[in-house]
């Protein structure tokens, strides 16, 4: 169990990007035109279901098509491996918040241009501008989440498989608080020393969440290259178990 909990450290900020997606990618949606055709508005909170349906159509293909054809060249059962899944959705998720920093500097240059800068007041911009880092979310879950479940459940001790089961909650877990604490200081910060009252403001058109996005993403690359770290020195039970079975024969 002890050898996973670095695998499980390089999780926590992934985690912190799944709980933005739930936070502050939908109260960006709250500022934006929400129509779609003269009679009907999409709630901004409904933006969430994007990242299920993309998943729900990238777990098949990744089953169906890229499993069989990467096995031809890796003999890997699963393809690649789970490390190796969990480091592609990382990469996936500097992506997506490079793509969500820049739809917000959109959003607010936007804004400024339609001189809009009160809380509540709507931006002129459709809120589908904010459909491709739900997606994308939902395609890096597909590598992020399901590898670290079959990963913690595999890679526990017979006997012990429950207690690895249990890392893929406490990510979510930790994350999740990580999420809070890193917005209120960043937020309380930047209101001290930032530009016009701060970065992560009540209101999102006198904000500067585009700064807080480019953070965001600057520390999951960190995260990235700490588990490149973490994953090199990395050895499977699988490797472990055919090593000795090498060395009987």
């Amino acid at each position: 169990m002890m050898k996973m909990i670095p695998v499980l450290l390089t999780t926590f900020i992934p985690a912190i990007i799944i709980a933005e997606t739930h936070t502050l990618f939908i109260k960006q949606g709250t500022t934006l035109d929400a129509s779609m055709g003269p009679h009907f508005k999409i709630p901004p909170a409904s933006l969430g279901s994007f990242i299920t349906l993309s998943m729900l159509v990238s777990l098949p293909i990744y089953d169906r098509l890229f499993v069989p054809a990467i096995r031809r060249y890796t003999n890997n059962p699963r393809g690649i491996t789970l490390l190796k899944r969990m480091g592609i959705g990382f990469v996936m998720q500097i992506i997506i918040m490079v793509i969500a920093c820049l739809a917000e500097r959109k959003r607010l240059s936007v804004a400024r241009e339609n001189g809009i800068f009160g809380k509540g007041e709507k931006v002129p911009l459709t809120i589908f501008i904010l459909l491709p880092q739900f997606a994308l979310m939902g395609v890096a879950d597909t590598f992020v989440e399901v590898a670290k479940i079959e990963f913690f459940y595999d890679q526990a001790p017979q006997g012990m498989k429950s207690m690895g089961s249990s890392y893929f909650t406490t990510s979510f877990a930790v994350g999740n608080f990580l999420s809070s604490f890193l917005l209120k200081t960043v937020s309380d910060v930047t209101k001290r020393h930032g530009h016009k009252g701060g970065w992560v403001l009540d209101n999102l058109n006198a904000s500067h969440l585009d700064y807080y996005y480019a953070l965001l993403a600057g520390l999951v690359f960190l995260n990235f290259l700490f588990f490149l770290v973490v994953a090199k020195f990395f050895v499977y039970n699988a490797d472990i178990s055919q090593a000795k079975v090498a060395v009987e024969s």
